[in-house]
């Protein structure tokens, strides 16, 4: 089995436990677009490539992501609503070491 499980909390506060894939090469972004857990438009704007904020996101456990690179960096660093927890779904690629993790959305115009 590939697939593990998701905590994502959307911005209006509800909580969804979502099945994620691990063999697909999704990341976060995606995920929430295939659940619709965000309005069409409003999330992954650039395509995933880091290149907008629209996926920002706050890690809520305390599982280890790899280090924020270059552009993700500069990108957040251009954000709204940024936190320490901050990352972009997109720069956060589905793997078993995920299972369990748990995430809240961004207000929208991050």
């Amino acid at each position: 089995m590939s697939d593990i499980q998701i905590t994502i909390t959307d911005r209006h506060g509800e909580v969804h436990r979502v099945t994620a894939p691990t063999d697909m090469n999704m990341n976060l972004m995606e995920l929430v677009k295939v659940y619709e857990l965000a309005p069409e438009g409003t999330i992954g704007v650039c395509g995933g490539i880091a290149m907008c904020a629209s996926c920002q996101c706050y890690v809520k456990s305390g599982h280890p992501l790899p280090e924020k690179s270059d552009e993700e960096e500069a990108m957040l660093s251009e954000a709204f609503y940024v936190e320490t927890s901050s990352r972009l779904g997109c720069q956060i690629h589905l793997t078993k070491g995920l299972d369990g993790l748990e995430v809240e959305l961004a207000p929208e115009g991050s």
